[in-house]
């Protein structure tokens, strides 16, 4: 696909969760690249992080031809905010700033949400013009979901205490 206006179609998943149905074929580009040099603002995509970020986009819709380009992508040389101004979804009301935090906070928690990495989503958020009370709130639902994914892996038996 080389038309990068033509609109990708996001899965029932995305609709469902985040109520998009499609962005611009460069908008899916830059959104992954986007999250790249928010979770690389440490000096560092991990592998669970890169890995995060590529399930996740295929999660979406977007297509395998976009994901083979984060895997190359430059984000130590990014510009957030070029990068931001490329990012529209077929939603007005959507927050993109909201959004990528959201995900940023997600892909960075992927291996260990360190100090370093919680500063850099720190910096995303003032660069993004989210509001500290959003993004700690932000942060406590990633926190959540991750509580609450430990809870159904242990009550459908799919992890359990070691003895």
């Amino acid at each position: 696909m080389s038309d990068i206006t033509a609109a990708v179609p996001f899965s029932e998943f995305l609709k469902k969760n985040l109520g998009v149905s499609q962005a611009p074929y460069e908008a899916v580009l830059n959104y992954g690249y986007a999250l790249l040099a928010i979770a690389g603002a440490d000096g560092e995509v991990s592998e669970a992080e890169l890995n995060w970020l590529l399930n996740h986009q295929r999660t979406v819709g977007a297509p395998e031809e976009i994901i083979e380009k984060y895997k190359v992508f430059d984000y130590k040389n990014a510009d957030l905010e070029n990068l931001l101004s490329k990012i529209t979804v077929d939603v007005s009301t959507w927050s993109k700033p909201r959004t990528l935090l959201y995900h940023a906070i997600q892909m960075a928690a992927a291996d260990d949400y360190s100090s370093e990495e919680r500063k850099a989503v720190k910096k995303a958020a003032k660069l993004l013009k989210v509001e500290d009370d959003i993004a700690l709130a932000l942060e406590r639902l990633v926190e959540a979901e991750e509580a609450i994914t430990a809870l159904r892996k242990a009550l459908l038996k799919t992890e359990v205490l070691d003895a």
